[in-house]
């Protein structure tokens, strides 16, 4: 069963008229395109070669850019990934600051309580060595 469109400015025969919108299709029911037309047959060719040349260039040029998206995308990720990290040793250093500050209050006190202990104990007598006076015999 094929179905025909049928628009105001297209009539509606089935002989393959050209409407306003190009070429209808009868047997599908299709309008496509006209192809552009050129007064000369050189020009002609030289659309048709350039819109070849261009289907390799367009092709390379989308999976360049599918592949330089592909790399913004890992490097974006790489980004996050840092990212995460740095906030993670930012968090790290600051725990061990804290830390640190509280070992060197604890060593500061147990220094200060060890020097009262010294000052307070009696202190003890140097041993005299060879060099000192000699006692009279």
């Amino acid at each position: 069963m094929s179905a025909s469109v049928v628009s105001p400015s297209t009539p509606s025969s089935t002989d393959g008229d050209i409407g306003a919108f190009g070429g209808m299709d009868d047997d599908r029911g299709v309008i496509s395109p006209r192809p552009m037309s050129t007064d000369s047959s050189t020009g002609d060719l030289v659309m048709r070669s350039t819109s070849l040349d261009c289907s390799p260039d367009d092709s390379e040029d989308a999976e360049e850019k599918a592949r330089l998206t592909c790399q913004v995308l890992e490097l974006q990720n790489t980004l996050d990934d840092l990212s995460t990290r740095v906030d993670k040793v930012k968090e790290e250093n600051l725990k061990l600051k804290s830390e640190n500050q509280v070992l060197g209050q604890y060593i500061e006190n147990l220094m200060s309580a060890s020097s009262v202990f010294q000052s307070t104990s009696p202190k003890s007598k140097k041993k005299s060595g060879g060099k000192g006076k000699k006692a009279d015999k």
